[in-house]
């Protein structure tokens, strides 16, 4: 089981203006590799063993973060409702930070709404993720029955595409008008693409120009909003700046605007690039120069409204 004792994080807390305000980590990941099983996870790689609330409690230490987001781990098919219902019982836990989820569900599938029904009125479910990578499942129709589907059950979408996929994905939004939706990591968006005098020993992994027009036409639909989050997971250890990050970010806030975007830690893989506390304090330098109303929008009060945070 994952480990629930974190009382270092309180799930409430009143905003300090002394210190800034209070952080919702729309993005966390938990795993226990006794009881679930990751089919993604390399044998042998750095992300290869548990990831406990414990742990987490301690990369977030002293950083604000006050209620977090659970985001499901694409665990094998099979153990889908396990999980499910596991994170269920974390997020009636009060004394961690963990007060919701967002669930895998197998949205190309018949038997989703049977899946998802059993949810119907939970709390805690927020919406379900699945990973879309190809233009083919974007217009399923199977796909657009159950996302219509999670919207008249008040639930949400995390819209998870690569780059070059983000414009099928602005039309499958505007066909499920009345189902909110997420765009995770900012499109997938590699920072590696923005900068041609950045040395990591690849090649980016998207065209720059396809991907703001990508973030441009899917920003158009009201249903939408943006999860900054992720990006700093593709840069090289060592390598992330304020810098390198800022023309993702910036072009992000400035599409979606300060009322639709939310923070995500997207701990632990963001720890492919950098730790959680890095990933933050470079965020909030890329962003000191906006308001402070509108960074509290980002950091807390749009995560509140959007997930119906009580």
């Amino acid at each position: 089981m994952f480990v629930t004792g974190c009382n270092h994080i309180a799930r409430t807390e009143p905003n300090h203006p002394e210190r800034g305000f209070s952080i919702v980590d729309t993005h966390q990941h938990l795993w226990n590799l006794r009881q679930f099983r990751l089919p993604w996870l390399r044998p042998g790689g750095e992300l290869t063993r548990d990831y406990t609330l414990a742990d987490y409690e301690q990369a977030a230490k002293g950083l604000g973060i006050t209620r977090a987001i659970y985001m499901e781990v694409a665990v094998a098919p099979e153990q889908k409702l396990a999980e499910a219902e596991h994170i269920v019982r974390i997020c009636e836990d009060k004394s961690n930070p963990t007060c919701a989820a967002v669930i895998g569900g197998l949205v190309l599938e018949n038997s989703f709404k049977d899946y998802i029904l059993r949810f119907k009125g939970n709390p805690y479910i927020k919406g379900i993720r699945h990973d879309l990578n190809n233009p083919k499942q974007l217009a399923d129709d199977r796909l657009i029955q159950n996302l219509r589907l999670l919207g008249t059950l008040n639930m949400r979408f995390d819209l998870l595409v690569p780059p070059g996929l983000i414009g099928e994905g602005a039309q499958l939004v505007e066909r499920c008008g009345e189902t909110r939706f997420i765009l995770d990591h900012c499109g997938n968006a590699d920072p590696l693409a923005f900068d041609p005098n950045l040395e990591w020993g690849r090649e980016p992994q998207h065209n720059p120009d396809q991907w703001k027009r990508g973030i441009d036409i899917l920003a158009k639909h009201p249903n939408v909003i943006c999860k900054i989050s992720g990006i700093i997971a593709r840069v090289s250890k060592g390598k992330a700046t304020a810098d390198v990050l800022s023309p993702i970010v910036m072009h992000c806030l400035d599409a979606f605007g300060p009322d639709r975007v939310v923070f995500g830690g997207d701990w632990p893989v963001c720890t492919r690039g950098a730790p959680l506390r890095v990933w933050l304090h470079l965020l909030k330098e890329i962003v000191q120069k906006r308001s402070v109303e509108d960074n509290r929008k980002l950091f807390w009060t749009n995560a509140h409204r959007f997930y119906g945070l009580s």
